[in-house]
This record gives C-alpha cells, sequence and structure tokens, in this order.
C-alpha cells in the first residue's frame, strides 16, 4: 500500500492545486445558501442576520409569476434538449454519408464554429438579424407575401427562437460524440448490408441507428440532469420586459432579485431550490444512464 502510494504521488501532486482552487471557490462559499433562511441584511452579514427559517420559500411560490417562471423554465430546456439531440443525431449521419474527406472536414470545421463565440456576439447578430423592420429574415418573409415576426419580442415565438438559435450554435459541436460513436461500428456490416442490396436508408435505419442506440440512450438519460438549465447567458441576452411570460426562467429571476432589487434572501432560496431539484433529477438521471445503458461513473 506505502509503495502504491509513493508511486502515484506525482499524480496526487498534480490534482492538489486543481483540488484546492475548487474547495476554495466551490466550497467555502457554500456557506452563502445561509442566506436562504434569513432575512440577509448586507451591513449585519451573514452571521449578524435575522433567522426566518423557511419564509423566504413560501414567499418565493406566493409570487403570483413562480410557477410561470418554473414553467417557462422546463418548457424551454425541454426544446433545448429534444432538438440538441436530434439535430446533431441526423448532422451525423449525413456527414459520414458523405465520402470525400476534405469536404467533411471542411463542413464539420463551419458548424463547429459557433460553438466558439459567446452569446453577447451571437446575441447581437440575431438582434440585427431577427430586427421586425430591418432584419434579413423578416425582409424575406415580407418578401414573399407574409407578415414580419418579432421574435425577440412575441411570447409565442421566443421559446422557439432561443431553442432554434441554441440548436445552431452547438449542434456541430455535440456531432463529435456522434461520429465517434459512427467510426465504431464495424464496416463490415455495411459490406454485407450493400452485397444483400440494401440501400442508404435501410443501412442506415437497420446499422447505423442500432449502432448509435447505446450513445444515444446515454446521453438522453444524462441530460435529465439539466432540465432546469434553460441558459441563463442566452436568455439575459436576447429577452426583454415584452417576453417575460414565456422567456423569463429561475436564473434571470435569480439575477433581478439579486442583483437588481438586491433582495439577496430571495435569490438565493430561489437559486438554493433550482439547486436541490438540479441534484435530484442528476442523480436520477445516472441512476437511469447505469440501469439503461451501464454508464458508470468510475
Amino acid at each position: 500500500m506505502n509503495k502504491r502510494f509513493t508511486s502515484e504521488m506525482p499524480l496526487h501532486l498534480m490534482i492538489l492545486p486543481g483540488f484546492i482552487l475548487v474547495f476554495i471557490y466551490q466550497y467555502i462559499p457554500m456557506y452563502g445558501v445561509l442566506m436562504a433562511f434569513q432575512n440577509y441584511i448586507p451591513a449585519k452579514g451573514i452571521w449578524g442576520s435575522e433567522w426566518v427559517g423557511l419564509d423566504n420559500f413560501k414567499y418565493i411560490f406566493s409570487l403570483p409569476d413562480t410557477i410561470q417562471v418554473i414553467w417557462n423554465t422546463i418548457f424551454i430546456a425541454m426544446l433545448k434538449i429534444v432538438a440538441g439531440l436530434v439535430v446533431p443525431i441526423v448532422t451525423s449521419i449525413m456527414l459520414n454519408e458523405i465520402g470525400r474527406a476534405y469536404f467533411k472536414r471542411m463542413l464539420q470545421t463551419l458548424i463547429y464554429i459557433p460553438h466558439f463565440l459567446s452569446w453577447v456576439i451571437l446575441g447581437g447578430i440575431l438582434i440585427d438579424l431577427l430586427s421586425p423592420s430591418q432584419g434579413l429574415v423578416n425582409q424575406f418573409l415580407t418578401g414573399i407575401g407574409l407578415q414580419p415576426i418579432f421574435f425577440l419580442g412575441d411570447n409565442t415565438w421566443f421559446p422557439y427562437t432561443l431553442m432554434i438559435s441554441d440548436t445552431w450554435k452547438e449542434f456541430g459541436f455535440s456531432t463529435i460524440v456522434y461520429l465517434a460513436a459512427l467510426a465504431g461500428i464495424n464496416p463490415s456490416l455495411y459490406e454485407a448490408a450493400v452485397i444483400d442490396g440494401a440501400g442508404h436508408w435501410r443501412r442506415t435505419w437497420h446499422i447505423t441507428l442500432p449502432g448509435l442506440r447505446p450513445i444515444i440512450v446515454l446521453l438522453v438519460t444524462l441530460s435529465l440532469g439539466q432540465v432546469l438549465n434553460a441558459g441563463f447567458e442566452q436568455v439575459f441576452v436576447l429577452y426583454s420586459p415584452q417576453v417575460y411570460d414565456s422567456g423569463d426562467i429561475l436564473d434571470t429571476l435569480v439575477y433581478r432579485m439579486g442583483l437588481v432589487d438586491l433582495n439577496y434572501s430571495i435569490a438565493t432560496a430561489i437559486g438554493l431550490f433550482k439547486s436541490v431539484v438540479s441534484l435530484l433529477l442528476i442523480g436520477a438521471s445516472y441512476w437511469l444512464a447505469y440501469r439503461w445503458a451501464n454508464y458508470r461513473i468510475f
């Protein structure tokens, strides 16, 4: 045992700086969740503020907009999860069918690029593209005889605008996992299928999709832990008071309560509620991944 520990000492020393940083910036600040159970006053600090128990949580669920915000969060997150699974799978299968390597690499590079751009940059681009008067999208709609749509100011369209723009940004990078899974499928299966007269569709249905099934099941189950993560950066950049009814999510509510209204106790309570529910969902997703996809963390 001592010999093994000595031989692994360099590895432990390499991990130590990262462990210290995580402990300082992730674990020590956790005592701040005490504010969720206090009437926090900055001048008195955490230890001097009055303890109110669960009153902040009762106040949260007494607000008329809380249920709507939770629904918005779940609805937008589910839209992103579904589109973020379907589009990369279809794209990966299509890329896998391309025979010319240079053309395939060029397409992969083009669809990867949006992933590396921040939402601040993409938000400005989308605001210009989707403008109801001067935006290229509405100019096109007007040109073919349709009415312009206020994508970022209409409660009906805003959640779907978030879904489409998020999928456009991330689907290229997400294809990496599926392309890696496709590379692991035995080529002899395709050769045998061709000899038997199977076309592209039959090869895709009977070989490609079954080969992708384990990674699809795994990613679907793990994505359940992201149900309350609707994407703060994207929503914060694109939303406005006009679309609070359909675009306000838990993270933006925490921002407004905490940093705008300076109601730190309520904001902390909302954040703690989200964290606890997310923890339960992540635990359930890992259990399902282990049950259905034989996935183990270690």
